[in-house]
């Protein structure tokens, strides 16, 4: 089958949807099918395009069988929501030229966000007659809207008209987990018409210690005797993480307790400055670490972080959920308890859950597992026995594959009836036709 994926971040991004987007192209390509991805040059989380890849329009490369096609996108140097708007429309259009110079797919399927890229997706659909899967790894106009960061009700309307034109148009919606399903079904999306297609855990995540005495990273920073706290991934607005700067603000005197910030984003900036106001002792920042560095700091993790905002319901799952539970890390998530990953989190007694946005209340989780160690070490074996039953590469790839050669099934079928209906008319005419030269 040829299958023609778009979607924003590829390899050589390692955090994010970026990582899952390269997996699932490099496993159908494993699989014998014959896949192209348009995709932008790597930015993220850093929001910046490395050297090598600037000065390009379009860029053409292969890797793992995979072909790549890489289209210009305007990268601002401080994210805004106006600028961030302008960012993915960049990429929508760039895209959709380079989409339209591949030969014709049997299927495609597009990575939202960004939304807009829908659109793209129903125009290919039209021009090639071949269907489109939207998979939806952010409710983006709900993210917005929930967050106060869409203050035009035009702007707001336009967003949900082009989500339900889209949903429509789509020959199946994919979303990460049942609660996001959930919000899409309630937008008028019929039920047959979304299913999950789930992420995966990292097998080498599975192999990091439980515990943290082992961690080279603890000895080359001088950390042997703190208990350590860890928020690793992207630092963006939904995370909220003034929670973080202010519970460390409350544990100050305790100088055996020390807030790591591992990774970047749209809000480093602005927490680094906090921080600095602050002059918090006990928070160190140490910037984006991939592979075996990056397992090596989690493993120097006492305890390990999930913050979101208030706003931020079940229109996202965050990834760092499957590689903290898979690495054995005990969490503190600040995180909003009618949601799908308390939910999780809750099922996988692996975290200790505190309301959102509360710095008081984060602080004592932090403080409270500290005085427990032996209530630590359960909830490290416990979350990684959860992610082991769950998060099973090889059944969400295969699951994965599965759907997307139903959906091209299900099209070649309605086609072949359409050409059968039609020749069948067009059998009729001829003998009206002949009927009438005989009269």
């Amino acid at each position: 089958m040829r299958i023609l994926v778009i979607g924003i971040n590829y390899w050589p991004d390692e955090t994010g949807i970026a990582p899952f987007n390269t997996g699932r192209c490099e496993f159908l390509a494993s699989r014998g099918h014959e896949v192209t991805v348009c995709t932008a040059p790597p930015y993220y989380p850093q929001w910046r395009v490395p050297r090598e890849y600037r000065g390009h329009f379009v860029g053409r490369e292969y890797r793992n069988g995979v072909t790549i096609l890489r289209s210009w996108l305007y990268v601002p140097r401080r994210v805004t929501f106006a600028k961030r708007m302008i960012h993915e429309t960049s990429f929508i259009m760039t895209s959709l030229l380079n989409a339209l110079r591949t030969n014709r797919p049997d299927i495609i399927v597009v990575i939202s966000a960004p939304l807009g890229l829908g659109l793209s997706a129903t125009i290919l659909s039209k021009i090639r007659r071949t269907p489109f899967v939207f998979h939806v790894e952010d409710i983006q106009p709900d993210a917005a809207a929930d967050l106060g960061m869409m203050r035009s009700e035009a702007l707001a309307r336009s967003l949900y008209a082009l989500e339900r034109f889209i949903y429509r148009r789509a020959e199946l919606v994919t979303t990460l987990t049942e609660g996001m399903r959930s919000r899409i079904i309630a937008k008028g999306t019929p039920e047959h018409k979304v299913a999950l297609s789930r992420h995966w855990s990292e097998s080498r995540l599975f192999e990091v210690p439980i515990g943290s005495a082992t961690s080279d990273f603890r000895r080359r920073n001088k950390l042997e005797n703190k208990f350590v706290v860890i928020h690793a991934g992207n630092m963006g607005v939904k995370q909220g993480l003034e929670v973080v700067l202010g519970a460390a603000n409350l544990t100050r005197s305790d100088g055996d307790i020390t807030y790591l910030f591992v990774g970047d984003g749209a809000a480093a900036p602005a927490l680094l400055k906090q921080a600095a106001t602050l002059s918090l002792p006990n928070v160190r920042f140490a910037g984006v670490h991939y592979g075996a560095d990056f397992r090596d700091i989690l493993s120097a993790g006492d305890v390990c972080l999930v913050t979101q905002r208030r706003g931020v319901a079940d229109i996202l799952f965050p990834s760092k959920v499957l590689t903290l539970l898979a690495a054995g890390r005990p969490i503190v998530a600040s995180i909003s308890p009618d949601t799908e990953v308390a939910r999780v989190l809750e099922e996988s007694a692996a975290a200790l859950l505190v309301e959102p946005e509360s710095p008081q209340l984060l602080a004592g989780a932090i403080v409270s597992l500290r005085q427990n160690p032996l209530r630590l070490c359960q909830m490290a074996a416990l979350g990684r026995e959860y992610a082991l039953s769950r998060w099973s590469r090889q059944e969400a790839l295969t699951a994965m594959e599965q759907q997307l050669l139903a959906v091209a099934a299900r099209h070649n079928s309605n086609l072949t009836r359409k050409t059968e209906r039609k020749g069948i008319t067009n059998e009729r005419l001829g003998n009206r036709f002949e009927r009438s030269n005989r009269l």
